[in-house]
């Protein structure tokens, strides 16, 4: 099988095209014909040896994809071959997605609806199952509630975005540029608008009528957290899920407001909690409340290049390869 080998840590330049053996399976495993893949910021910071997940030279990165199992083990029974799935791994738990076929225990796959595009359904993964943990798990979103996604542009925001409005809440999502706020009305959300900072913090206190929103997703923390716990509605809950550096903030804040503030990480989640995840996800798919937002495709040779892109914030939505 055709499938991109990283050979050395270090750059983009090491992802390169190689021809494998095609991996072999266990009882309990599956194996996936590949036709895309989701390209996430973590596979790209695992690439450089430097990130606390630092697979065995050589490897085939990858965790999301989307295709048609080809083969099962003697043991499996929630899936068979001819069933088209979405893959969703933890680190270390599949032979790579940057590839024709991958093999993954069988938890870490879940049915793909036939409305769901195999391009779409690589977008799944790690942005549905981060959006879902923040927007469900940690902020516990209901009905009636008002939601600011701070960031909503991007893979997992997009998603949080169309989960929070299908648990019947109100969304403000915010974006930088015109292309990505496109996208978050398209989503779903309610009311779009720029970056929220002290500048024009007031127009978002006017569509929650002075109270702030009851639940803020924040994906870039060491920027925008002092601004967040000024909007945040009192008792409200903000959820970290992206941060780049440090940042000063005052405690009083929080203690006026007697606000949560909460991080997470997709890859604490235990075995178990992971596929609560993956079954919400599916359930939200079947039920037309989740549509992955595709940003870009790059070819599978081009895989570099697609690194490069995602760091670089080029593109809104999710960056995916196609396997052709």
């Amino acid at each position: 099988m055709k499938a991109i080998e990283i050979k050395n840590f270090g750059t983009s330049e090491n992802l390169q095209l190689a021809e494998l053996a095609l991996p072999a399976i266990s009882a309990t495993d599956v194996r996936v014909k590949l036709y895309a893949a989701g390209v996430n910021p973590s596979d790209v910071y695992t690439s450089t040896g430097t990130y606390a997940i630092k697979p065995s030279l050589p490897y085939i990165p990858g965790l999301d994809g989307a295709g048609i199992v080809d083969a099962v083990g003697e043991a499996v029974t929630n899936v068979q071959v001819g069933d088209r799935v979405f893959v969703a791994s933890l680190p270390g738990a599949t032979t790579g997605t940057f590839a024709e076929a991958v093999v993954c225990n069988a938890s870490y796959v879940m049915p793909l609806p036939e409305q769901i595009s195999f391009l779409q359904g690589a977008a799944l993964g790690i942005p549905a199952l981060t959006a879902f943990r923040a927007v469900v798990q940690k902020a516990g979103v209901q009905e009636g509630q008002t939601v600011l996604i701070h960031g909503a542009s991007g893979a997992v925001g997009l998603q949080a975005v169309q989960m929070a409005k299908a648990f019947g809440a109100t969304v403000i999502g915010t974006a930088s540029r015109i292309a990505g706020k496109t996208l978050v009305k398209e989503a779903g959300a309610d009311y779009v608008m720029d970056h929220v900072t002290e500048a024009n913090m007031e127009q978002l206190l006017d569509i929650t009528e002075g109270a702030g929103p009851d639940v803020i997703i924040e994906f870039l923390a060491n920027v925008n957290l002092a601004v967040d716990l000024q909007l945040i509605a009192k008792y409200g809950k903000i959820v970290i899920v992206g941060n780049r550096g440090e940042i000063e903030i005052n405690p009083r804040l929080m203690m006026q407001k007697e606000c949560d503030v909460t991080g997470m990480v997709l890859f604490n989640a235990t075995a178990d909690q992971h596929r609560s995840l993956m079954t919400s996800v599916a359930k939200m798919l079947e039920n037309n409340q989740l549509t992955p937002i595709v940003g870009h495709s790059y070819p599978l040779a081009q895989a570099g290049e697609a690194f490069d892109a995602v760091m670089a914030g080029k593109h809104n939505g999710k960056v995916v390869l196609e396997i052709l």
